[in-house]
């Protein structure tokens, strides 16, 4: 497997040496949502307002309950193929294999190892290159999201709030730490790079592809707290390739003007007339959370001081 893992040059939408490398056929299916809004369901009617708003992909997941959370029911996935037009991902849990198997069987476009699920495997990941789908993993760092592309993730998302609460503090936080350690490693000499593999944890080869791309060598998303367009426009400023949008998303008076208002802001995200145009009239975005007074620095006056 180890051809398998090596990744293709990244260059718009070409894949380089499929037969040799079938891992950038996958790669390169990944590449196709790029620039888009992934949105998740639990419902027939949810996937079909998604589609209809311009979502480029749906992830089913099961409505959020007590107990331990699983993949979602496959006859909901099929029934949900069967409805929409637009590629269809769903969950497995991490390190659980045969869930992936069953979620291949059935047609699952993408297939997303989510640790936002309960864990199947505390030490373990799917080797993914024993399947024929693309896979997404959740990131928080540089060496993580390596370490994934290595085992065959196509897609990388970089994971922040994982509670449903609309703060997206963790994302931002998660997002400027993998992108600032490319720069980082953008910039070194090729000396340096296998200590800083090392430092990371991560293959030297691929550690060394990020180098020569100045990138992710997937395709690289955001997830977690994103129910704005402002926010879905800061992810794809700050070097994202696209947004994961929650089930939270639906929890509004009219979900296909929000999901609508932020796929025209992951479109247009330098124009902020644009977003101004889709940010107006969303009357609930999400209520709640703010950072707790510790979170935030007190500047202290001359005066405090003595």
């Amino acid at each position: 497997m180890e051809e398998d893992g090596a990744v293709t040059v990244y260059s718009g939408s070409a894949i380089t040496d499929t037969k040799k490398n079938p891992f950038s056929i996958k790669v390169g299916l990944a590449q196709m949502l790029r620039g888009g809004a992934i949105a998740e369901v639990t419902t027939v009617d949810q996937a079909k307002i998604a589609e209809s708003a311009g979502a480029c992909c749906l992830v089913v997941s099961e409505p959020i309950g007590p107990g331990i959370s699983r993949m979602a029911d496959p006859s909901l996935i099929k029934e949900i193929k069967q409805a929409v037009s637009i590629p269809v991902m769903a969950k497995a849990r991490v390190g659980h294999f045969v869930e992936a198997q069953i979620l291949e069987a059935i047609g699952a476009d993408y297939v997303d190892e989510s640790e936002v699920l309960a864990l199947a495997d505390e030490d373990h990941f799917i080797n993914k290159h024993n399947f024929r789908a693309p896979f997404v993993c959740g990131c928080r760092d540089l060496g993580e999201a390596l370490r994934r592309v290595r085992e065959g993730a196509a897609m990388i998302r970089t994971q922040g709030d994982l509670l449903g609460t609309g703060n997206i503090v963790d994302t931002v936080r998660n997002v400027r730490k993998v992108m600032g350690d490319v720069r980082v490693l953008s910039n070194m000499d090729e000396d340096e790079v296998f200590t800083f593999s090392k430092k990371i944890s991560a293959p030297y080869d691929i550690v060394a592809q990020t180098k020569q791309m100045g990138r992710l060598p997937v395709v690289h998303f955001a997830a977690g707290g994103i129910v704005t367009p402002a926010d879905a426009a800061l992810m794809m400023q700050l070097g994202c390739d696209g947004v994961f949008l929650g089930p939270d998303i639906f929890n509004c008076s009219d979900p296909y003007k929000k999901v609508r208002a932020i796929v025209q802001a992951v479109r247009n995200y330098n124009d902020p007339h644009i977003l101004a145009a889709a940010s107006s009239g969303l009357e609930e975005a999400m209520g709640g959370l703010n950072l707790n007074e510790n979170r935030v620095e007190r500047f202290v006056s001359a005066e405090e001081t003595y």
